[in-house]
C-alpha cells in the first residue's frame, strides 16, 4: 500500500535527479561560457596592442620621412651577395641629382664617380662588407652624365643584416648632397689663404715703413741743417729744392695712408657734380711738373681733347689719376708722360702712358692693384697708391686696368660710367 509519505520520497528522488542533471548539463556550459569570454577579452586587450604598435609604427614612419625630407637624405640598401645598390626613399634636389636605378651594381656606381674617388669608394665599401670595418663614411664627387658638371655627394653606411656566421648580409645607408658645404670651404680656405698674404705683406709694410718715413725726414733735417752754412745761391738753390722733394715724397706717403684709412672706415661720401675734365687734367700736370726733369722727360696731355663734362667726383678722380702720374714720373727716366681720355659709348676712359721701364707680363693682372704688392721691393713706396686707386674706381662704379711692355712703357687707365 502507497502511502502518502512514499510518493512524498519518491517525487523529492525525482527533483534532486532533475537537479543534478541539470548541474551536469549547466556546468559545461557555463565553464565553456567562461572561457569564451576571458579568450574574448584576451584577443580584445591583443587586438588594441596591435593597433597601438600600428599607430606607433605610422607616427615613426611619419617621423622617419619627415627627418629625411629636412636633411634631405636618400636611404639606401646594399645587397652583399649580389653586391647591387637600391635607393628606397630619396629627398634630394634632384634636380640635376644622378638617380641610380634599383639594383644597380657596385661597378657601375662607381664609374658614375669623377676621377680619384673610384679606388677611395670601392676600398671603404670592401672593407665595410667584408667585415673589416663597422662603419662607413666618404665624401666625394660624381658626374652629371651628358653635361660634363658634377656635384658633392656624402654618404654613411653601416651593416643592418648579419648570418649566422656574423658576416653582413645587408648594409643600409644614406646619401645627401654638400655642394654648399663644399662651397662654404672653398670659401674659407680662400679668405685663410687672403688672411695669411695680407699679413705677410702688411708685416712687410712695417718693417719697410720706417725705412720709408725715415728717408725723406733725414733728408729734410739733413739738408735743413747746412742749408744756413751754404753760400753760394745755386748750392742753396738746390738744396731747397731737394728739400721740396723730400717733403712732398713724405706728405704723398701719409696721404696714401690716411686714404687708406678713410677708405677703410668707410670714407668720405661720393660727391658726384658736372665739372670740365681737360682743366682737372691740366691741374695734375701743374701740380706733378716740379718733380720732372724737364730735360729729359715731357709731361703733356693728348693733343685734340674733345670737351667732356662728366658726371662724377672730381676729387677721387683727381687722386685717382695722382696716383697714375706719381708712378710714371717715378718709373720714367726719359722720354714722355701724357694724360688723356676717351669716350665710349657711355663709359669714360681715362689714362696716363709713360715711356718708362714698364712691368713684367706675370703682374699685369688684378695683384698689381692690390695693398702693399710691390713689383720691385727696391723702389721707395708703400705699395698702397694702386690698391687706393681700385678702392676709389669702385666706389664711383668703375674699375681700374693695367698695359705694358717690360721696357717700354705702360699705360694705366679707370673706366667709369659718364652718366
Amino acid at each position: 500500500m502507497i502511502t502518502e509519505s512514499s510518493v512524498f520520497l519518491f517525487n523529492l528522488s525525482a527533483v534532486l535527479r532533475y537537479d543534478i542533471l541539470a548541474w551536469l548539463i549547466g556546468l559545461p556550459l557555463v565553464v565553456v561560457a567562461v572561457v569564451s569570454i576571458l579568450i574574448q577579452l584576451r584577443q580584445t586587450r591583443r587586438l588594441r596592442e596591435e593597433l597601438a604598435q600600428l599607430a606607433t609604427i605610422k607616427r615613426h614612419t611619419i617621423e622617419y620621412d619627415l627627418v629625411l625630407k629636412t636633411m634631405k637624405l636618400a636611404v639606401w640598401h646594399l645587397d652583399v651577395p649580389t653586391r647591387t645598390i637600391t635607393f628606397e626613399s630619396d629627398y634630394r634636389d634632384l634636380a640635376d641629382t644622378v638617380v641610380i636605378p634599383a639594383g644597380t651594381s657596385m661597378d657601375d656606381f662607381n664609374k658614375m664617380l669623377a676621377p680619384g674617388y673610384e679606388d677611395k669608394m670601392f676600398r671603404g665599401m670592401m672593407d665595410l662588407i667584408e667585415g673589416r670595418t663597422d662603419e662607413f663614411h666618404e665624401q666625394y664627387e660624381i658626374m652629371i652624365p651628358h653635361s660634363g658638371q658634377s656635384y658633392w655627394g656624402e654618404s654613411y653606411a653601416t651593416v643592418d643584416k648579419r648570418d649566422m656566421e656574423g658576416k653582413p648580409l645587408t648594409v643600409v645607408g644614406t646619401s645627401l648632397r654638400i655642394d654648399r658645404q663644399k662651397e662654404i670651404e672653398r670659401a674659407l680656405i680662400e679668405a685663410r689663404n687672403h688672411a695669411e698674404e695680407s699679413d705677410r705683406l702688411k708685416s712687410a709694410f712695417l718693417a719697410n715703413m720706417s725705412h720709408e718715413v725715415r728717408t725723406p725726414l733725414n733728408a729734410i733735417v739733413g739738408f735743413s741743417e747746412v742749408l744756413p752754412m751754404a753760400q753760394d745761391a745755386e748750392e742753396r738753390e738746390k738744396l731747397i729744392g731737394l728739400i721740396r722733394q723730400n717733403n712732398a715724397h713724405l706728405l704723398r706717403l701719409f696721404d696714401d695712408m690716411v686714404n687708406m684709412s678713410k677708405l677703410e672706415a668707410g670714407g668720405d661720401a661720393v660727391k658726384k657734380t658736372h665739372f670740365e675734365l681737360k682743366s682737372l687734367l691740366e691741374e695734375i700736370m701743374a701740380y706733378h711738373q716740379p718733380d720732372v726733369d724737364a730735360s729729359r722727360v715731357v709731361l703733356k696731355l693728348q693733343p685734340n681733347l674733345s670737351d667732356v663734362q662728366p658726371y662724377t667726383d672730381r676729387t677721387r678722380l683727381g687722386e685717382i689719376l695722382k696716383q697714375y702720374v706719381n708712378n710714371a714720373v717715378k718709373f720714367t727716366a726719359e722720354g714722355s708722360i701724357t694724360l688723356g681720355y676717351d669716350v665710349n659709348d657711355d663709359v669714360l676712359r681715362v689714362w696716363v702712358r709713360d715711356t718708362g721701364k714698364g712691368i713684367p707680363e706675370e703682374h699685369c693682372n688684378e695683384h698689381l692693384f692690390e695693398r702693399f704688392f710691390k713689383v720691385d721691393e727696391f723702389v721707395p713706396g708703400t705699395g698702397l697708391g694702386l690698391s687706393i686707386c681700385r678702392s676709389m674706381a669702385q666706389s664711383l662704379g668703375g674699375r681700374v686696368g693695367v698695359q705694358s711692355t717690360e721696357g717700354k712703357g705702360s699705360l694705366f687707365w679707370v673706366e667709369i660710367p659718364v652718366g
